[in-house]
Formats: C-alpha cells, sequence, structure tokens
C-alpha cells in the first residue's frame, strides 16, 4: 500500500460523525419543525426532516363545518399572507356554487391579495437578512408591513387572521379611510424598499453567504413540485395569475421575475421582482375600480350571502336566508373542483369534493411549503451548517402551512 493510500485511510478511520438536532423549537428553524442532521465538523453529510409538531387537522375540522366557516381555519395556513388563503377558498367554494362575482368585487380581491403578497415577501426578504446577520434592514421594512395591516384593518377590523371577505364578495364595501391609507402606502412605499434592497443586494458579506447556497435546477424543482417564487427563481416562469387567471388578472399587465441559479440570492432578488409588480398591480387595479359603479361589493346570491341587516329586519324571506346562511343549512350542489391562486410562496390550491350536504364530503389544501420542505435534506446537504439556516430561510417554509 503507497503511502497517500495509507494516509485516506487513516483518515477514514478516524473521521467521526455527529448527530445533532436543528429545532423542532429553535429561533433559526422558522417555526416548529425539525431537522435530525449528521454533521461532519461544519459540514452537513446527511439530513432527515421530521414534521408533525403543529398539526392541527385543518382539512378535517373544514369536513365537519358549513362553508363560510371553513374561512377563518384558512386564516391558520400561511398567515403571513392570510387573505390570499381566504379569496383562495371563496373562489374555490364560488366555482362550486356558480358564483359569477362583479368586476369591482375581483379588482378588490386583487389589491388585497397583492398587498398580501407583498407583507409575505417582506417578512422572508427581511429575515434573509436577520439570518445573514443584517437586523436593520427587517425593523425597517417591518414598518412597511404595519401600514398594509392598517388597511386590513380599517377593511375587516382584523390585522393577521383577517377572515377577510365572503363568499360571494366581502361583508362590506370599503370606506374612503381604506382608499386614503392605500395611496399613502402606493406613495412612499417603493423608494423605502429600495433602500432595504440596496442595503442587502450587493452586499459583499450579503452575497457571499447567499449566491451558491442550497441551490436547485428548473428540473429539479419540477420534480419536486416546485411553484411560486422559489420555482420561477430556478429559471421557469409559471406563474397561477398568468397560467390560470382568476379575478380578472388577464386583463392587468406585468412581468414575472424569474432566476437562473435557483439558489438563496436568485430567490432573494425575484421576490423584490415581484414586490415591485405587485405594485404594479395595485395601482391598475384602482384605477379599474374607479371605472366600476360604486357601493358594488358582492354578487346577486341569495342564499349564500347574507342579506341585508335592514332586509332581515322587515322583510320574511331575507330573515329565512339570513337563519338558513347562520346555521349553515344551505346545501351545496354535488360536484368536485380544485381552483389554485397564486399565494405569497407558490401555488395554493384547494381541491373540493361536494356530496350534496351542508358541509364538504372532502377538502384538500395544496400547500406549497409541504412541498418545499420535502427538498431541503437534498439542498443543504454538503453544505455547511449555517448555509442550513440560509437556504431555509430563502425557501420561505411557514409551519402553519406545512402541517396543516
Amino acid at each position: 500500500m503507497s503511502e497517500e493510500k495509507h494516509i485516506q485511510l487513516v483518515n477514514e478511520l478516524e473521521k467521526e460523525t455527529v448527530t445533532i438536532n436543528l429545532g423542532p423549537t429553535h429561533p433559526a428553524t422558522h417555526g416548529i419543525f425539525q431537522n435530525i442532521l449528521e454533521v461532519d465538523g461544519e459540514k452537513i453529510v446527511a439530513c432527515e426532516s421530521t414534521i408533525g409538531y403543529i398539526h392541527r387537522a385543518f382539512e378535517k375540522l373544514a369536513e365537519r363545518r358549513p362553508f363560510y366557516q371553513i374561512t377563518p381555519i384558512t386564516d391558520r395556513l400561511n398567515y403571513c399572507s392570510s387573505p390570499i388563503n381566504n379569496m383562495g377558498w371563496h373562489m374555490t367554494a364560488e366555482k362550486l356554487l356558480g358564483i359569477q362575482n362583479p368586476k369591482r368585487v375581483d379588482y378588490m380581491r386583487v389589491i388585497i391579495m397583492e398587498l398580501a403578497r407583498i407583507a409575505d415577501h417582506l417578512i422572508c426578504t427581511s429575515i434573509l437578512g436577520v439570518d445573514t446577520g443584517a437586523l436593520t434592514g427587517f425593523l425597517y421594512v417591518f414598518q412597511e408591513r404595519e401600514k398594509i395591516y392598517d388597511i386590513y384593518e380599517e377593511i375587516c377590523g382584523a390585522r393577521l387572521t383577517t377572515n377577510i371577505g365572503r363568499i360571494g364578495g366581502f361583508e362590506r364595501d370599503w370606506n374612503e379611510n381604506v382608499f386614503i391609507k392605500l395611496n399613502a402606502f402606493l406613495k412612499d412605499f417603493e423608494k423605502n424598499y429600495r433602500e432595504f434592497e440596496g442595503m442587502l443586494a450587493r452586499n459583499r458579506i450579503f452575497m457571499d453567504r447567499t449566491i451558491g447556497c442550497g441551490p436547485i435546477s428548473g428540473e429539479r424543482a419540477l420534480n419536486y413540485g416546485f411553484t411560486g417564487p422559489n420555482l420561477r427563481a430556478a429559471g421557469v416562469d409559471y406563474d397561477v395569475r398568468v397560467m390560470n387567471p382568476y379575478c380578472s388578472y388577464e386583463e392587468f399587465e406585468f412581468d414575472i421575475p424569474v432566476g437562473t441559479n435557483g439558489d438563496a440570492y436568485d430567490r432573494f432578488n425575484v421576490l423584490n421582482g415581484e414586490i415591485y409588480e405587485s405594485i404594479k398591480i395595485i395601482r391598475q387595479a384602482l384605477a379599474k375600480i374607479e371605472k366600476e359603479p360604486k357601493g358594488v361589493f358582492h354578487a346577486e346570491a341569495p342564499g349564500i350571502y347574507l342579506p341585508k341587516k335592514q332586509d332581515v329586519y322587515t322583510k320574511m324571506e331575507a330573515l329565512i336566508y339570513h337563519f338558513k346562511v347562520v346555521m349553515g343549512e344551505i346545501d351545496a350542489p354535488v360536484g368536485e373542483v380544485y381552483h389554485a391562486v397564486e399565494g405569497g410562496n407558490g401555488e395554493l390550491g384547494f381541491y373540493l369534493i361536494s356530496d350534496g350536504g351542508r358541509t364538504p364530503y372532502r377538502l384538500h389544501f395544496r400547500r406549497p411549503s409541504f412541498i418545499y420542505y420535502q427538498s431541503f435534506p437534498e439542498l443543504c446537504k454538503g453544505s455547511v451548517l449555517s448555509d442550513a439556516i440560509i437556504t431555509m430561510s430563502s425557501l420561505n417554509v411557514i409551519a402553519g402551512e406545512l402541517d396543516a
């Protein structure tokens, strides 16, 4: 045996690996999930991800509730952009029930969903900065997120778990304060966010930490079932809003930012690009609302949408409908539908089967985080321990959505 092979054999025999837990309760894991890592020094040799620490049986809960009572359950999926969850469920139910919304309702929903997308991306990009050692930007952009939450609060009274809107439209029309706060947000946001983006995008430390960290090819991402910003960062320009338009998205002009390497830096840049595109969409939606009749905020859907309170007090038919809707006594038609929306972190889908009863026979949530997390062992294998944190952060895995 040559001396070189002898040294190599000795090194292999002396090599020791250590098994450690990253999570389930750890600030860097961004939620309640566990990663069992086998490390050789700082290098990750193997990884096994486990879930189940925050399982809340959302799908089974939904199958025991009338359709309109399911909205608050969807809030708890991706709670960083809960209005998109709400709207996605409403559109799924409307597809089954055959409800056609007025254009003004579509445009109002578009504004809320794009605001939610911005809020979601603000969390992901700023916390990615924190995980690379830059705390200031996080505090800076969260001031902007609070302005979005102020708009939510003006519309529905809630900020985080919004329960916003109803099947068939909204519970009430938007008051003037909503548009005042919305225009104030649009006035300064782009300038403020570009300052944050400039602080990180060309920062040498941030670039060294993110470029080449957790890369995935477009083909591999498709094999896993990636969608949303993570798929677009890998160079695949798939966006549900364009490929399968809903809420009149086909009327809007916007670009789809894409990356090339599918690494953490590309994911960061794609999120930044999408934020500016969302601002563009909101401005277009506001212009379209101006051309629509004022005071329209729901579809004409007796038996599904609650009648006006004044009519409930004075008209027998309205009183009967009110009672039947509130008590969940409206039978849905028999059918099977799937509807997907472009969530803050990917394609959020609802697969609904109705047997003609008052509750869903079967309801399945397609959660993008559940799919992303399956790739995590592959993405972090061979990297160092600190890179695993960056990879997880850039994937934008939300624990509430991961384990429904």
